[in-house]
This record gives structure tokens, C-alpha cells and sequence, in this order.
């Protein structure tokens, strides 16, 4: 019988996990795993240590650190002095987990720790990767130029393909999409992505709201969709839409963003997503003006949404702080949605990120793994 235990920190790594978890099952019955996670592990057997009421959040506050400090203490002694796994396998959540890593190492444990989408190192605090090398026993990266990188540091590194390959679902039919929900297939569909944190959604909502009412305005023609994450309430939602109509459609985002003719996307996996269904999409972004300097003083590259960084050039325009601004959201909207040359350039590129992608199926290229390490 072999023991894992996997912790996650917020609802992608749930569902990457869940993933690995139903993968490991395929390689052997005889496994038991147990960690933090969301409804998706608890779907797939994993049984719970802790879930993720406390953990996906953003920024700092004296709660929040005392609430992270003491889940990784709580963690950490359940797992050097009861549960006793054979392997840890951390997802994401770079901060909490590479601390954890750390201690668990510091305190002799005696299993090992994989660590499945690791800390985008490459994009930021690059000295990170000293503490991957030292308190990591493999990493299993989903990007290949991060292999690269590993390997360039000595890093014992697997590439596993990225997930979204294998667990993107096929593009939904517009016509059975547009019906469902009440749109008119003769006119254009723009969708508003505006994030699934309430931090998110505190500097970008008015923002995306009041440009989605300009170019209405200009465009009577135009649909427009918001898209609320599945993990938000309507109480917390709707209280931005007091003045405004807009449709609101929550946990078919996917669907979503394959059959929208344009996207406003406040970045993150969802512009790779949109990128692999090919739909023209911009990334606008806000923060508070001293994450925004932080940021700028230990980033390492210059790009910050994920088909620019697969791709190494600017395939989608990136409106990031000052630039994210109600005319520059309506400009590049209008550009993508009425200039045919610049709409049909972006498509042909957006092409270029899957091909940068493998085909492996991410997370049984995972699991396997694992299990290879186990037995």
C-alpha cells in the first residue's frame, strides 16, 4: 500500500489534481490519498485534510498570514507524524508549498516530494530555483521551456505536457450555445472574463463594466457577456451590475470562450485557454499600485500572458496597469473585432501555441511518473 498526500491551494490546482488522482488510481488500486484540496480531490476518493476556505486568496494581511502559517504547521505534523506518506505531491501554490517543502526536508521526512506545476520561476524571483533544487526531489513542469530551464540548473525535471491539451473539452456549438442562452447568431459576441478572486474583481470590474457599456454603445449590434467563475457567489457578483443589463453566465466558461467572437481576459490560464480554441482576446489587468512595483522590480521577463510567453513575441495586446485604461479596452476590442487584417493575424498566431504544446496527455503523464518513483 502506498500513501500519497497532495496539496493544492485554490480551485486550477483542484482540478489539475483531481486529474492526477484519478490517474493514479488507473496505476494501481493499492494507493491511498489524502491532502488539501477542493470538491473535485473529494470527487476522485482523495480524502480531505483540509480544503480551501482559507487558502485562495491574494494579498497580504495579518490574517491571512496567521492562517497560512498555522495550516502549514497543522499540515506539516500531520504529515512528518501521522499520516506518514510515501510521497508529497505539491500543485501550484508556490509560496505555501515551497515553505512547506522546506520544512518537511528540515524535519527529515523520509518520503519524497514531487512538485506537479511548479512556481513560474521563469517569470518572476528567479532565485527560487536554489529552494526547487534543494528541497524539491522532481519536478514535473508543464511548459517545455521550462524543462529547459531546470536542466540548465540541475534540476531533477520531467516534462509532462500541459494540462489544458488533454483536458480542454472540444469547442462548444455556437448555434445550441447561442440558443440556450438567448443570443442572436447574426450578431457579434464579446466576453468579459474579469477573474474568479474577489480581489479581481474589486480593481477590474467597473473597468471592464463601463467599457462594455461604450462599445455598446457604439455598436448597438454587439452582444456582451460576462462570465462569472464558478467559485463566487451571486451576491458578490451581481452587486456590480446595479446599472447595467448584461448577460451573466456562470461555470461554462470554456463553452464560452470558444463560441465569443472577441475576449476581454484579466490573464491568467484562461488566455491559454482562448488561445487553444483560437478566439481573439486582449488581457487587461489592475492591482494596487505597490503590488504592480513589487512586481516590476522581480519579474525576469517582459510579458505577462501565457500565449506572449509560449510564444516568445506580443500576439495579444497587454494592457497591464496605466495601460489598463476604459479607451485602450475599447480600442483594441474594436480592432479586433472590425479590422479583418489585425483579426486574422492574431487567429493565424494564436495557432502557434498549441504547436508549441506536446500532445502528452498531462496528467497521466504525471502519474505515471509518480508511480514509477514509488515502485
Amino acid at each position: 500500500m502506498k500513501k500519497i498526500f497532495i496539496i493544492t491551494g485554490e480551485y486550477s490546482g483542484d482540478t489539475h489534481a483531481a486529474a492526477v488522482a484519478r490517474q493514479l488510481r488507473e496505476c494501481s488500486s493499492e494507493i491511498v490519498i489524502e491532502g488539501i484540496g477542493g470538491e473535485q480531490m473529494a470527487n476522485e476518493g482523495v480524502k480531505l485534510f483540509h480544503n480551501h476556505s482559507k487558502m485562495g486568496v491574494v494579498g497580504i494581511s495579518p490574517q491571512i498570514i496567521i492562517d497560512h502559517i498555522k495550516l502549514g504547521k497543522e499540515t506539516a505534523n500531520y504529515i512528518l507524524n501521522e499520516y506518514k506518506p510515501d510521497l508529497v505531491l505539491l500543485v501550484d501554490y508556490g509560496g505555501f508549498n515551497l515553505n512547506l517543502a522546506r520544512f518537511l526536508k528540515k524535519n527529515n521526512f523520509k518520503g519524497k516530494i514531487f512538485y506537479y506545476i511548479p512556481p513560474q520561476i521563469w517569470a518572476s524571483r528567479k532565485y527560487r530555483i536554489k529552494a526547487v533544487k534543494k528541497y524539491i526531489d522532481k519536478v514535473l513542469c508543464i511548459f517545455p521551456f521550462e524543462e529547459e530551464m531546470y536542466k540548465e540548473y540541475g534540476v531533477n525535471v520531467h516534462y509532462c505536457g500541459h494540462p489544458l491539451i488533454s483536458q480542454l473539452p472540444a469547442p462548444a456549438d455556437r448555434t445550441e450555445f447561442f440558443e440556450k442562452h438567448g443570443f442572436n447568431p447574426e450578431k457579434p459576441l464579446i466576453s468579459v472574463f474579469p477573474g474568479s478572486r474577489k480581489f479581481e474583481l474589486k480593481y477590474l470590474m467597473k473597468l471592464f463594466i463601463d467599457s462594455a457599456k461604450t462599445l455598446k454603445r457604439k455598436h448597438p449590434d454587439l452582444q456582451i457577456c460576462f462570465s462569472m467563475a464558478p467559485n463566487l457567489s451571486h451576491e458578490l457578483y451581481y452587486k456590480y451590475f446595479k446599472n447595467c443589463d448584461f448577460e451573466v453566465i456562470q461555470g461554462e466558461n470554456q463553452a464560452l470562450l470558444s463560441v465569443s467572437d472577441a475576449l476581454i481576459l484579466a490573464s491568467g490560464t484562461v488566455a491559454l485557454e482562448a488561445a487553444l480554441y483560437k478566439t481573439p482576446l486582449i488581457i487587461a489587468y489592475r492591482a494596487p499600485w505597490l503590488f504592480y512595483l513589487i512586481y516590476l522590480v522581480v519579474r525576469c521577463i517582459d510579458k505577462v500572458s501565457l500565449p506572449n510567453i509560449i510564444c516568445s513575441k506580443m500576439i495579444v495586446p497587454e494592457l497591464i496597469q496605466p495601460k489598463a485604461t476604459h479607451d485602450n479596452i475599447v480600442f483594441e476590442e474594436e480592432r479586433l473585432l472590425y479590422d479583418k487584417k489585425r483579426r486574422e493575424a492574431q487567429i493565424n498566431e494564436l495557432e502557434e501555441v498549441r504547436f508549441r504544446l506536446s500532445d502528452k496527455c498531462s496528467s497521466a503523464e504525471a502519474a505515471k511518473t509518480i508511480w514509477e518513483a514509488l515502485t
